[in-house]
């Protein structure tokens, strides 16, 4: 379980969240959704560290990782897919899946596991994922996240500029690792690549969590997206 109390962060004066508070079980995928600019990718950040909340609580199975720098966070068991993959360009996927699994002291068991969900990056292991397609390299940023054998995964825009074929490549992997007991925290812009994976879905606003609702009232009333999106399903 992860656990976000009352996140505040800022951007030098500016607040980017307010309050932000958030759990994420086992099993389970959370949706971020909110416009541009509503705090998504920088909630995301505050979690892993990067940018330091200025007051709030994190915990993750029990421990508390509150104020620990940011190299450590990924050693609890947080795995972390940045928007626009964040890859080493010049390494090849085997390098970089190898630093995924010298974070946690990983085994070889974590290497195939994580190769299990993209089959195709075997016949890439020598080449450098400078060279990847945008699709590969999404492949190659998720498996390396998996390679720490995360309990809880979170995902920043992983379908941004892909084909449908791709798209439905990472719904399905979402599915699955959900199916075995992974929690995801997922932003996304895509309307329908959240629908068909979500638990729950929070809305979120200028740093804020203005709802949170499980995925089959937002089925059966796709208004809501309206209100808090501006958008019609």
């Amino acid at each position: 379980m992860l656990t976000i109390d009352n996140f505040d962060a800022y951007y030098g004066k500016s607040q980017a969240l307010r309050d932000f508070s958030v759990k994420v079980a086992p099993g389970e995928v959370l949706c971020l959704l909110g416009r541009n600019g509503a705090g998504k990718t920088t909630a995301l950040k505050s979690i892993m560290g990067i940018v330091k909340p200025q007051r709030g609580r994190i915990v993750l199975d029990g421990a508390d990782l509150t104020g620990l720098p940011a190299n450590r966070i990924p050693m609890a068991g947080l795995g972390y897919v940045p928007q626009g993959r964040r890859l080493f360009a010049e390494l090849t996927v085997r390098e970089n899946l190898e630093i995924g699994l010298m974070t946690r002291k990983s085994g070889p068991h974590a290497l195939e596991r994580a190769l299990s969900y993209f089959p195709a990056l075997r016949e890439r292991f020598s080449q450098r994922s400078g060279t990847l397609s945008g699709g590969e390299q999404t492949m190659l940023a998720i498996a390396r996240a998996l390679c720490i054998e995360p309990t809880i995964l979170m995902l920043d825009e992983p379908t941004e500029g892909l084909m449908p074929s791709m798209i439905a490549t990472i719904r399905d992997v979402v599915i699955r690792l959900r199916d075995e007991g992974v929690g995801v925290l997922l932003v996304e812009q895509r309307i329908d690549a959240v629908l068909p994976v979500a638990s729950r879905i929070a809305f979120m606003d200028h740093g804020e969590i203005k709802a949170e609702m499980e995925i089959d009232a937002v089925r059966a009333d796709p208004s809501v997206l309206k209100t808090y999106l501006g958008v019609g399903h």
